[in-house]
Formats: structure tokens, sequence, C-alpha cells
């Protein structure tokens, strides 16, 4: 079955403007000193998550498995567990008040928590794409000397950014949970800045149960900062310092799109931080019928109404087993990125149901000879392999390239299309002028001289780069349904 048979995606702005969803990495790519790529999914621990959580969970690996084969750089996704997330509200007085996961479970807690709900897919994701993850806590995160000095800088810009992290009140959402029972008021109504200096910031906050408490925030210590979601984003964003070559992407789903503008606009109101903010890949969005984005309580409220599949809301009662459920999971995901069209779009739980329930057939190659590793490539490039008469692909010698062997399938993909291809010998070199001297120029570009190959792929690979080495691979093109 022919990915058209499942998906007719429309043109977006976006996706008329690149050939493959990993272009918008492309310009940062191309800087010197990236050495290294972390793509960031965070994701609330408020219980077991559904079928959206896991699209853009898989999204994740799928985006840093192309990005490793793509650019020839390694990859690795971070899970952020966001463990400020309510586990209880209440209101008292007209005012509510919120205890996070992490103040009711404990680290202990948090980290068996990932263990049941979260680290299943995330360890079939990691072994099917070979991209290692680690997971991180926002508690973890709140406590670095980074985060907690970037917030500190963030205060003395407070009156500018306060409407652009809360719009309606233009009360920034502060919560300093109380250190004896750890609630926090949820809008931070009583909270005030009592004093701010280079040592750190003092604050004033109100518990319902032991009234008034006071707060000392230090780049090295103090009390717990429990930030709203736009704040957090400020502030996470402008505390990446990328001195070790780390290309840092947040992934996240489409509806961060809009919140995204508020992010900026306190960015710009603060000024350029020390170092590029990271990127963003923002996946496809989960809709209801309604048009209305995946939840739980919106989905249980319309489920009589045959809106909801089980399994879309609890992953658990999917009719087959962890490893079915992984396959088609990732066989959806992989159509989305097949074609930026069907990438830069949302689905409907209907839709999303149909491209997780409508197999594929089986490539007997494939099976004979491991999963094919997908290898983005520029169009021209990919007709001259798909017709044959490019026989010899061109890589840096990255960790994620040396670890292809001799009869691995490499399928490269160009805008939806495929040519299916098996290594047939791999050759290793210092520089690429060394490795000219031993291949076959017109086997790497039919159309190309020499010199005119070196200066392409100088201007692709810059010098330092060229120093970690050159791995060349002969491949021959494969029929699928053999």
């Amino acid at each position: 079955m022919n990915t058209t048979d499942l998906l007719r995606s429309p043109n977006t702005v976006l996706a008329n403007a690149v050939d493959d969803a990993l272009d918008v990495l492309r310009p940062r790519l191309l800087e010197a000193g990236t050495e290294r790529i972390e793509f960031t999914v965070g994701t609330q621990l408020n219980g077991r998550p559904h079928i959206g959580t896991h699209l853009v969970q898989s999204l994740s690996f799928l985006v840093a498995e192309r990005a490793r084969d793509e650019f020839g750089i390694d990859a690795a996704v971070d899970f952020a567990a966001l463990d400020n997330a309510p586990a209880e509200t209440i209101t008292r007085d007209g005012r509510k008040y919120q205890l996070t996961y992490h103040h009711r479970l404990g680290d202990h807690g948090i980290r068996a928590l990932v263990d049941e709900y979260y680290a299943p897919l995330l360890d079939a994701m990691s072994s099917r794409t070979g991209v290692d993850y680690r997971v991180s806590t926002y508690t973890e995160q709140q406590n670095t000397p980074e985060f907690r000095a970037e917030f500190l800088r963030t205060l003395d810009f407070l009156d500018r950014i306060r409407f652009w992290l809360a719009p309606a009140s233009g009360t920034a959402h502060i919560r300093l949970p109380c250190p004896v029972c750890g609630w926090s008021q949820k809008h931070a109504d009583h909270t005030r800045l009592l004093e701010l200096d280079g040592s750190g910031a003092l604050f004033e906050a109100m518990c319902h149960e032991h009234g008034r408490y006071e707060a000392d925030i230090t780049p090295l210590g103090g009390g717990y900062l429990d930030l709203s979601t736009l704040y957090r984003n400020v502030v996470k964003e402008r505390s990446y310092h990328p001195g070790d070559g780390t290309l840092h992407v947040m992934v996240k789903g489409g509806d961060w799109v809009f919140g995204c503008q508020l992010v900026d606009g306190a960015h710009a109101a603060i000024g350029a931080p020390t170092a590029p903010v990271p990127l963003r890949v923002f996946t496809p969005q989960v809709l209801g019928s309604d048009g209305g984005k995946l939840s739980k309580s919106l989905l249980t409220a319309t489920a009589s109404s045959g809106d909801a599949t089980d399994w879309l809301l609890d992953p658990a009662a999917w009719p087959g087993t962890q490893a079915d459920y992984v396959e088609a999971l990732t066989g959806a995901a992989e159509l989305m990125l097949s074609n930026p069209r069907h990438f830069y779009r949302s689905y409907t739980t209907t839709a999303l149901e149909t491209l997780m329930t409508t197999r594929q057939p089986a490539r007997n190659q494939s099976q004979a000879h491991g999963r094919p590793r997908g290898i983005q490539i520029y169009q021209q490039y990919f007709d001259l392999i798909a017709d044959g008469s490019k026989t010899v692909e061109v890589r840096v010698a990255y960790a994620s390239m040396k670890r292809i062997r001799v009869g691995d399938l490499l399928n490269f993909t160009c805008r939806g299309e495929h040519c299916l291809t098996r290594v047939l010998r791999i050759g290793t070199y210092r520089t690429f002028k060394e490795m000219f001297g031993t291949e076959d120029v017109k086997a790497v570009n039919p159309h190309a001289t020499e010199a005119e190959q070196l200066r392409a792929i100088h201007a692709i690979f810059p010098p330092e780069k060229e120093a970690l080495g050159v791995i060349t691979f002969e491949i021959e093109r494969v029929n699928p349904d053999e």
C-alpha cells in the first residue's frame, strides 16, 4: 500500500518552503561547532499518557534518528519529566492552591511513575532507532545554578515581561511551595518580590494552611522554584549555553505554536540571550472529531458518541502486544515524516486510528537484513541513486555512520520517495581529497568533476568536520518486494 492511499495532505506555508520536515534544522546545523544534537521532549507527569503524548515521544526519537543519518551527527533524546504538574488542586477563600506530583510522590515515587508509564515506550523507541535517551525532571532542572541564575536575571525585567507571561492579569505565576506542606498558590496572587540583589531574591508567599512565609531564591539553593508553563520555557530556553558543541532542539506538540509567540515576546523584552535559544520542532497535533486537541476529559465526555477508542486514552488497552503497539505507532509516525505536507498538519483521532490499524505490506528483504536505516538526501543525489548512476555515498565519519556495516540496508528518501539499497563495501579515509584518490569520481557523482565535488563537499563540511575522517558506502539498489 502506498503512502498516498492513506494520507492526502494539504500544502502549508512551511511545507512549501522545505523538501523535508528536518530542513528547519539545517540553518543552525550549518553553523560551525555543532557536534551533537539533543532533542528535548517535555511531558507533564499527570498519570498514564494518552496517544497524543506517545506520538510526540515517538516522533522525537524518529526525528533524532533521521537527523543523525541525514546530517551525520550524533543525536540523543532528553525526556523532560515535568513533575511540577499539579497532582491536586483546592480552593480556599476564592484562591486556588496546588500540590505538585513531586511534593506528593517524592523523587522515588516520580522515578517509579516514569518507569511504569513512560519507560516502556522510551526503551522500545531507543532500541528501534539506536538513539540514546536520558530522563531529567523539572525538580532537577529548577535546582541547577544555570536555571536559577537565569530566572534571577529575568526578575530585572519583570515589569516588561509579566504581561507576556500572563496576558490576562500581568501576574507572573512564580509558585514557591510552602516549606512545611508543599502547597503553593496556583496563580501566585499573594506572592511578592521583597528584595532583589546580586546574591538572589527574597519572596513572600501565602499558604492556605500555614499562612505567610518567605522563600529565598539563590543560584545555588533556597526554596523550590515552580514556574508556570510559559515562564518555565522562557527560563529554560535562555539557560542553555551550548559551549560543548551541542545543538538543543525543543520538540513540542502543535498546540505550542500559539504559546510560543508569548515566549518569544518575553525573549524580545528581556533582550538577546548570551547564546541562541534552542530551535523548536512542532509535531502534528491530534484532534477529536470536533477539532479540539486530544484531551482525556473531553474524549471521556464524548466517548458515548463513538469519538474515542479505548486505546487512544489508555495505550495499555491496545488489542495486541506492546511490540505491536510500538510497531503501529512507529509506522504512523514514519508516514507523517515521509513528507512535509504530512508532518506540518493535524490529525483527528479517526485518521490516526486508521494509520495505526492499517498495516503496510511486509518487506521481505528488510526482514532478512534488519530494519533499513533511513537516510535523507537532496533531490539531485536521490535521483542519481534511484537511476543507478550514483553507486558511492560519501559522509563524514561520525559515530552514527561508523555503525553501518557491509550488508546493511540504507533507505534513501526525499519528499516521500524511497530508494532501498544494500551496502557492498565501506571505505575509510582521512580527507575528502584522499578519498577521491581511491574512489571513482563518477561513482560519487557522474555529472561533476573532482574539483567541483570537492568544492560542494567543503561547503557542507568545514575542516573541523573533515578532521573526524571520511567514510564511503558502495551501494546497490534493492527491490523491496524481493
